[in-house]
């Protein structure tokens, strides 16, 4: 025998405080609300609207630097620490919370500050610096001592043979990586590098250590090549040849075999390591070069800094940024990180300014009650529902950027199309099957190499 019982929990139908409204019962029943797509559709365009009206992710911008800022780290044990070097080779550590230098040493190197880097652990407040005057330097706010001047001194120093352009530590053993005319791999107990590296390039750009897979190195040079290194045997892995030169690069924290590089044609390319014959994903929007890239923390996010003054944010699974921020003092942006919260995003740029913005640029800070939740995850279900609605599409996509950049966007846009006509009126023209279509992943690509 089957028995059927009304049952209703308190926690239904009481309210949480007395402000609250009465909470009724509510029947779902598609039949007895006809019109309920149709306010569903004006819920989420009002949504959309307000989303737009409370869009203001720029929050601070601190300021010391007396040049341009190039390098930039992050601690991923400290999140309110941000290391910085200027092109007169100063160094500054910044406290996000009071937004204010909370350490800073003014000559730590004869001219640019190439590359900036923390030392993993979180026992030590240790991080490495390298400039363009052939040193590398380890930095210590609490274990350094104090010139007579009273300006900081270094830790430990180690000397190179060329000026460095880059640097990045092992995530756990006492290792640490610098580019210059080749790659070099340091001990820090050893005054000269315990391995040498190279494959083809004159100069390299940008170094950085896979955190995941820790035995994995890239790199990135002039003769516009990525290539990937193994630090158990000191040999390369593989070699990729790109059209142009690649500035910076980034591993994704959470797929360990995914890394992105920022690319002097404007765009950006993900790679897997195990294939890279093709890219991943393009991403295109910038008009200028693309000078850096940094992940999130939960590696479905990037963000890149262009020479045409805008930080952008992007959707690893997509093709176009779904924001780009800017003002009008910042000029040309050369480093951007995310913070460690996934909350904040960080830019340097060579008017000499740190600047702060929001990763989501409607998003309000501070505590959250339940039913403001309940509603601001209500309103996201909404646009992503009808985000395909005209209407909604494009209150979304609204952005207002600088002339100059609207200008060489539309500009960008025409040399394509007139490039892909040309490719396709050769194609009518030549004989059937000499001239195959080549797909947009491949194109950038001349050629990879394995050993």
């Amino acid at each position: 025998m089957k028995v059927k019982a009304l049952s209703r929990s308190t926690a239904d139908y009481t309210r949480e405080t007395k402000s609250d409204i009465q909470r009724l019962p509510r029947n779902v029943d598609p039949a007895l609300h006809p019109l309920e797509r149709a306010r569903e559709y004006k819920r989420a365009l009002n949504a959309a609207k307000v989303e737009r009206m409370l869009a203001k992710p720029f929050l601070a911008s601190l300021t010391g630097h007396i040049d341009g800022i190039y390098s930039m780290a992050k601690n991923p044990w400290d999140l309110d620490q941000v290391i910085t070097g200027s092109g007169d080779g100063e160094l500054r550590m910044w406290s996000l919370e009071s937004q204010e230098t909370a350490w800073r040493a003014p000559e730590a190197h004869r001219g640019i500050v190439r590359g900036v880097c923390s030392i993993p652990g979180g026992a030590t407040d240790r991080f490495l610096s390298a400039g363009a005057d052939k040193l590398v330097k380890v930095w210590s706010r609490s274990e350094g001592a104090l010139a007579n001047d009273g300006t900081p001194e270094a830790v430990a120093t180690y000397s190179g043979k060329h000026a460095f352009s880059a640097v990045d530590h092992h995530r756990s053993r006492p290792l640490f990586a610098t580019g210059s005319s080749q790659v070099e791999v340091w001990d820090v107990d050893r005054s000269e590098p315990i391995a040498n590296m190279t494959w083809g390039a004159d100069t390299i750009n940008s170094v950085r250590m896979n955190q995941t897979e820790v035995n994995v190195l890239a790199s990135s040079g002039t003769d516009r090549s990525v290539v990937l290194y193994d630090l158990r045997t000191s040999s390369a892995l593989a070699k990729v040849v790109l059209k142009l030169s690649t500035n910076a690069i980034a591993w994704n924290p959470m797929e360990a075999f995914m890394f992105a590089v920022a690319n002097e044609d404007h765009n950006v390319y993900t790679f897997d390591m195990r294939r890279m014959d093709h890219a991943v994903n393009v991403l295109r929007d910038h008009v200028s070069a693309v000078m850096d890239i940094d992940y999130s923390p939960t590696g479905h996010e990037l963000v890149s800094g262009s020479y045409d003054r805008t930080v952008r944010l992007w959707d690893v699974a997509r093709g176009h940024s779904r924001d780009i921020y800017h003002s009008k003092r910042m000029q040309r942006v050369f480093c951007v990180r995310y913070t460690q919260d996934n909350a904040y995003v960080l830019s340097g740029s060579d008017d000499s300014n740190l600047r702060l913005w929001r990763a989501r640029a409607s998003e309000r800070m501070g505590a959250k009650s339940n039913r403001q939740r309940a509603t601001i995850e209500y309103a996201d279900k909404l646009k992503d529902r009808f985000k395909h609605v005209p209407e909604v599409r494009r209150v979304l996509r609204q952005r207002n950027v600088p002339t100059a950049i609207k200008r060489a966007s539309n500009t960008k846009h025409e040399m394509l199309a007139s490039r892909k006509r040309k490719e396709e009126n050769e194609r009518k023209s030549a004989k059937p099957g000499t001239k195959p279509r080549i797909p947009e992943r491949q194109k950038p690509i001349l050629g990879t190499t394995s050993k």
